[in-house]
């Protein structure tokens, strides 16, 4: 019961976060046997929260034993389906066994369930997958050895992608690779346990990359972040399936080319240097470099954009009289609670979950005492307040690319050439990485 009515408050957390939150293939995780589902650790707690919200049947976790430090929190953990695992780099945590909570593994997964690891063992907010450690290849060798190969046991890779992970409002895509079914392994791991959990990690790194943007240092991953905001405002469909589909194009390509013509890799390089140089110089984002004016049609929306703006302030108001507070308090929380940005959106979300409705309970109390209004009025003032909050945001992401596209037509009045250069390094770029 405790499981069931968690997942409908983290779901809700979850909408209400993330702007776009949008599942791929989902089809793949229906499978009328034991499922272990793999899945890449960008952003701690979140990640699993969206694994959660994403597989319609009741599934189990395993998690490190750090959180299991108390009896009550053992206890409260494990009701919601959570099973510790001591790490090495841990050391051994009081009152948990390894071996117990293999024991239990194998008996979720004898009946049938499905079991959630994160095989990199650790969360890493980078777009690099980690060395995946080889635990969970043979929790599925054991278990399937026990069953004397009959268990039917499915392996699903997950990828988990974020546009901005710790950014409330930001998107994430949840990708579902076809899975594969261990028992070609089974006995080689009878002959060499340690060498066929290699090679089967390997197959499960394998499958993961093909549903990730991965990339191999810092280095690379900010080249590609940038050659993608870059070049990201020419594409038309801006949803983040095909973001993720884009930045994959860009990744490979490349890759290709470094490895085939290192010179243009160079080139490459310095054209990205070059376009952020003069952006910022210019003032001017990514997404307007390779606009074309037309008098009227940016006068048609611009009018509609002051007209639109006209028309929201009075809700653009009422949400941030009612939702500041409570936004800046959050981040304020957050940013003092950790460091690490990979806690960021969790933290922000639990926090959030107590923050928001004890204000809006304050406002409704001070707004019953002032007027003491009808029990429909209250409800609907109640919910105003949240909602209010979501459109004030976009409210004000849309105020600021009005702002953004003001300064691109008097960048074209008074600096059309130096515009007309950035355009044509862009296109340059464009072309070296797709033509």
């Amino acid at each position: 019961m405790l499981y069931r009515i968690l997942k409908l408050i983290v779901g809700l957390g979850i909408r209400l976060y993330y702007r776009e939150t949008k599942g791929k293939n989902a089809h793949f995780l229906k499978h009328d046997g034991p499922m272990i589902i793999i899945a890449n650790h960008p952003n701690t707690l979140m990640d699993a929260w969206l694994v959660g919200n994403v597989c319609q049947q009741p599934i189990y976790y395993m998690a490190k034993g750090t959180f299991f430090s108390s009896p009550l929190k053992r206890r409260i953990l494990q009701s919601l389906k959570m099973i510790p695992i001591n790490r090495k780099v841990d050391g051994k945590i009081k009152g948990i066994s390894n071996e117990d909570s293999f024991a239990a593994c194998y008996k979720i997964l004898e009946e049938g369930k499905t079991l959630v690891i994160f095989p990199e063992g650790s969360s890493f907010p980078e777009r690099q997958l980690r060395e995946l450690k080889s635990g969970t290849a043979r929790i599925a060798l054991e278990a399937e050895n026990r069953n004397n190969g009959k268990l039917n046991l499915k392996v699903v890779p997950m990828g988990l992608f974020y546009s901005e992970a710790e950014k409330f409002r930001s998107s994430v895509l949840v990708s579902v690779e076809q899975g594969l079914f261990v028992t070609d392994y089974l006995d080689a791991y009878r002959e060499n346990t340690s060498l066929a959990a290699k090679k089967l990690t390997e197959k499960f790194r394998i499958h993961l990359e093909r549903v990730l943007v991965t990339t191999e240092s810092p280095e690379q991953e900010k080249l590609l972040e940038d050659t993608f905001h870059i070049l990201w405002g020419i594409e038309r469909e801006r949803d983040v399936e095909h973001e993720v589909s884009f930045m994959k194009r860009i990744k490979d390509r490349m890759e290709e080319i470094q490895l085939v013509q290192p010179y243009l890799f160079e080139e490459i390089q310095q054209l990205v240097t070059t376009i952020q140089w003069q952006s910022k110089k210019l003032e001017i984002h990514a997404d307007f470099i390779h606009r074309r004016f037309r008098s009227r049609l940016y006068q048609m929306q611009l009018t509609l954009s002051i007209l639109f703006l006209f028309l929201g302030l009075p809700l653009f108001l009422f949400g941030i009289i009612h939702n500041l507070l409570q936004y800046k308090l959050t981040d304020f929380l957050v940013q003092r609670m950790t460091k690490y940005v990979e806690y960021y959106a969790a933290l922000g979300v639990l926090i959030g979950f107590v923050l928001y409705p004890l204000v809006y309970t304050l406002f409704l109390l001070g707004f019953n005492h002032l007027f003491e209004p009808a029990l429909w009025l209250k409800i609907v003032y109640f919910i105003s307040m949240p909602v209010s909050g979501i459109l004030a945001h976009t409210f004000a992401r849309y105020l600021r690319r009005t702002g953004s596209k003001w300064k691109y037509i008097f960048l074209i009045m008074n600096q059309k050439d130096a515009l007309k250069e950035l355009q044509a390094v862009q296109l340059k770029l464009k072309k070296l990485i797709f033509d």
